[in-house]
């Protein structure tokens, strides 16, 4: 039996507890990595505006500033670059683990069980400076693209493609997907969609890198932490569901109807609104452009005029009142399906350029790790007698399960 104190601080605590259901607002670092300003509708990163980076900078560029903190010299760049296309091609073992894996499975699940399997053959792989995680972050920057593109082709009974040294990260990726050299424009394309990706602040997935980390666990099973995080519909995939809400509405006359009559029966619109972004989300505005100008590259507009319209009726009932506006995810989709990516791609993309956040992260939290140990507000009961095996009486399970 509990102590009359030790009831009494029980119960003080039961009906005292602050609860942040989903850690809204909690703080749980300071970071110099990426800044949010969702009031403004802006994107920083390490001080650089997004939209200067999309316009002047590339990948390379960009991740090293936002792993080191500053623009790289030119020396340092070519550097960076170097290395990145040096650890593209990945290990022939972790190739047979993907060609092993059932042609339904997931990207997300062939890319972190390709990231598990890399682990291993890494020699630095229990080596937590942070010089050797920044070696493991490249490494895995690098070979995240050629997992990707690997896993597509093997499941569609095609040869993975060897990555090409003469292009850049994100030319090279497209390359490796389909066999063919992009376009100047859709490499470009390319390289800006992976750098609207690389970093978002304290997000879900980077927040799950971070609780890995701080048991001072690998850098790989923190990015793997990562991607399982990423995986889930509510972080990752919303694009897939405004690309398919664009592909129900069909045509731009029908899209003031379909807005009006979801907004009346309270369904929500895919690629709207954000937890923090309270304007337009600055990476839509950079992806809105880019839709426009591979659509009129293509010669097909139609998913461009149909977003358009969507945007123009949410912006108009919903978007100056409440905040909604659209959000990275409800251009970036037809971006990826210009390029003939499928749907089910979208995500791992996404992988493939936040992984350098994610190990940002990692680092910057290690140099200063504390374990992520939060609490629970205990609501069962207290003191319950404990019954004899024998004495029990027969009851039905409370607890519903479901039969393969």
């Amino acid at each position: 039996m509990l102590s009359p104190k030790g009831a009494d601080f029980m119960a003080k605590s039961r009906s005292h507890a602050m609860i942040s259901k989903g850690l809204d607002d909690i703080i749980v670092e300071e970071s110099t990595i990426s800044y949010v300003d969702g009031e403004r509708g802006r994107l920083l990163y390490r001080g650089f505006d997004i939209e200067t980076l999309a316009k002047n900078s590339n990948f390379e560029e960009v991740a090293y500033i936002v792993w080191s903190g500053d623009l790289p010299t030119k020396s340092q760049y070519e550097e960076l670059r170097k290395q990145l296309v040096a650890d593209r091609s990945i290990p022939g073992e972790v190739l047979s683990i993907l060609k092993l894996l059932p042609k339904t499975t997931q990207p997300m699940d062939a890319m972190k069980a390709a990231v598990s399997a890399l682990a291993p053959f890494d020699l630095e792989l229990q080596n937590n400076s942070r010089e050797a995680n920044l070696r493991k972050s490249i490494r895995l920057t690098a070979k995240l693209p050629t997992v990707v593109s690997a896993f597509h082709r093997i499941r569609n009974g095609q040869e993975p493609i060897q990555p090409n040294p003469k292009l850049d990260h994100g030319a090279n990726f497209l390359y490796m997907l389909s066999g063919v050299e992009p376009t100047v424009l859709a490499g470009k394309v390319m390289d800006t969609t992976l750098i609207l990706h690389v970093e978002h602040e304290m997000n879900a997935s980077a927040f799950a890198c971070v609780v890995t980390a701080s048991t001072l666990s690998d850098i790989y099973s923190a990015v793997v932490s990562g991607i399982g995080t990423l995986k889930g519909p509510l972080h990752g995939g919303a694009n897939e569901a405004a690309l398919k809400m664009m592909n129900e509405i069909g045509s731009p006359e029908k899209a003031e109807a379909y807005v009006l009559k979801a907004l009346k029966e309270k369904r929500k619109i895919p690629g709207f609104g954000h937890r923090v972004y309270k304007a337009y989300d600055p990476r839509a505005r950079i992806f809105k452009q880019y839709v426009k100008d591979l659509s009129e590259a293509k010669g097909s507009t139609l998913l461009y005029e149909i977003a358009t319209k969507v945007e123009e009726v949410m912006i108009r009932e919903v978007g100056t009142a409440k905040g909604i506006f659209p959000n990275i995810d409800f251009y970036s989709g037809i971006v990826y399906t210009l390029f003939g990516i499928p749907a089910d791609l979208f995500t791992p993309i996404f992988g493939v350029a936040r992984v350098v956040g994610w190990t940002a992260h990692v680092m910057e939290y290690l140099e200063d790790n504390r374990l992520v140990r939060p609490r629970a507000h205990y609501v069962g009961p207290l003191e319950r007698e404990y019954i004899p095996i024998d004495q029990r009486q027969e009851r039905k399970l409370t607890v519903k399960t479901t039969r393969s």
